[in-house]
C-alpha cells in the first residue's frame, strides 16, 4: 500500500456524527469511499457513507473487520478508548497520529506541551483530590474555571469559581473526575485557525475567524477576524508551530485568545472543528477536504479565502429559523441529518456570503 491512495480507496472513520458525515461528503467528491465506525445506529454520517458498523468501542472482531476493510483510519473526536486505537493501529496506520489524540485528550497533557513550545495558556493548576482545591486556586487566582481533565466539550465538564467559597460546590458538581483550574484571561476577542499538515511536511492555514459563544457552544464564527496583520500572521505561525510539533497529518483546530500582550493559547483540537465550517463556502478547498487529502498522503489544497463568511451554527430550536435562511439567496445551508431536537444539540449550520474577499 503506497502512502498516496488512488480514488476508489477506503477512508475509515472513527465517530459518525455531523463532522464525520462532512468528511465523508468531501472524501466523495475525490473519488474516495468512507466506512464509518459509531455505536450509534442513527449516526449521522451513515447516511452518506459507502458503508458503517455499527458497534460498541470494546467490540475487538467488528473494529478488526472495520479496519482490515480500509486503507487508512481517522476519527471526528478525540475520546476514543485507547485499546481500540491500540488494535486498529496493528493493522492501519491512525492519522492524525496517536501522540497528537493523547495531547489533546487530556487538559493538563495539552497544556504542558503548548508550554513546553514557548506558547502562552491560561495559569493552570492540577486538581487530583478536594484537598488540591486551595493551591489550585491560589495559583490560578479567581475568577476560575475547574475543568474535567478529559471528556469535556461544548461546556460540558466546567463549573465556573467566581471566590473561592464557590470552589467547593463547583469541584463536587465534576463528580470527582480529575482536573484542572485555569484562570480568567483578559482577552478582546476568541479566535481560531485551521490549519493542515501534509505526510511530507507541508502546512496550509486558513485565515482565522473570530468566533462567538453563549453558555460553552460556539454561536458563530465571522472570517476574516478583525485583526492586525501582524497578529494575524502569528496566529498562523503559531498554529504551524504546533502541527510540526507533533508531526502532524491532517486538519487541526487551535482556539486562541487575542489579549494585549499577545495570543493565549485556549485548546487545540486534533480533528476538523465547528469553526472551520465556514471554509465550505469560503473557499476553494474546505477543511474536510483538506483533512481527507492530508490522510489520503495527498497534496494540500489552496486554503486562501475568496469572500467574507459569516457561519451560524443551528442549535436546538434555532433549525426553527431554517424558512428564513432558505429564503435568504447568501445563505449556504448544512443540515446533519438528526431526527431529534434537543437543548444545546447542533442540528446544522448555515454560511453566510457577506461580501468577495477585500
Amino acid at each position: 500500500m503506497t502512502d498516496l491512495l488512488p480514488p476508489g480507496s477506503t477512508v475509515g472513520i472513527l465517530g459518525g456524527g455531523q463532522l464525520g458525515r462532512m468528511m465523508a461528503l468531501a472524501a466523495a467528491r475525490l473519488g474516495l469511499k468512507c466506512h464509518i465506525y459509531d455505536p450509534d445506529p442513527m449516526a449521522p454520517a451513515g447516511q452518506v457513507c459507502d458503508q458503517i458498523t455499527t458497534a460498541p468501542y470494546d467490540d475487538k472482531s467488528a473494529l478488526e473487520a472495520f479496519a482490515q476493510s480500509v486503507d487508512v483510519v481517522t476519527y471526528e473526536f478525540e475520546n476514543i478508548p485507547t485499546d481500540a486505537l491500540d488494535l486498529i493501529e496493528a493493522i492501519r496506520p491512525i492519522r492524525p497520529n496517536r501522540r497528537a489524540l493523547a495531547t489533546s485528550q487530556d487538559r493538563l497533557t495539552e497544556k504542558t506541551f503548548l508550554n513546553e513550545l514557548g506558547l502562552k495558556t491560561a495559569p493552570f493548576a492540577v486538581i487530583d483530590s478536594a484537598g488540591d482545591l486551595e493551591s489550585a486556586l491560589a495559583t490560578t487566582g479567581t475568577p476560575a474555571i475547574l475543568k474535567t481533565r478529559r471528556f469535556g466539550y461544548d461546556g460540558k465538564g466546567q463549573a465556573r469559581v467566581m471566590t473561592t467559597a464557590d470552589g467547593d460546590a463547583a469541584y463536587a458538581s465534576l463528580k470527582g473526575a480529575p482536573a484542572i483550574a485555569e484562570g480568567f484571561v483578559e482577552f478582546s476577542c476568541e479566535i481560531s485557525v485551521i490549519g493542515a499538515r501534509s505526510l511530507d511536511g507541508s502546512v496550509v492555514c486558513f485565515d482565522p475567524g473570530m468566533n462567538a459563544h453563549s453558555e460553552g457552544i460556539l454561536r458563530r464564527t465571522t472570517v476574516p477576524a478583525p485583526l492586525p496583520n501582524a497578529l494575524r500572521t502569528d496566529a498562523v505561525l503559531l498554529a504551524g508551530r504546533i502541527l510540526n510539533a507533533l508531526d502532524y497529518v491532517g486538519v487541526i483546530g487551535v482556539e486562541l485568545f487575542v489579549t494585549p500582550t499577545g495570543l493565549v493559547v485556549n485548546e487545540i483540537a486534533p480533528r476538523v472543528h465547528n469553526s472551520g465550517h465556514w471554509t465550505q463556502n469560503g473557499c476553494a478547498i474546505c477543511q474536510f477536504e483538506q483533512h481527507i487529502r492530508a490522510v489520503a498522503g495527498w497534496p494540500l489544497g489552496d486554503g486562501q479565502r475568496h469572500s467574507d463568511v459569516e457561519m451560524i451554527n443551528l442549535i436546538g430550536d434555532d433549525i426553527g429559523d431554517l424558512p428564513r435562511h432558505q429564503n435568504d439567496p447568501s445563505s449556504a445551508i448544512h443540515l446533519y441529518g438528526k431526527a431529534e431536537t434537543r437543548p444545546g444539540r447542533k442540528m446544522g449550520h448555515v454560511n453566510r456570503i457577506v461580501a468577495p474577499k477585500g
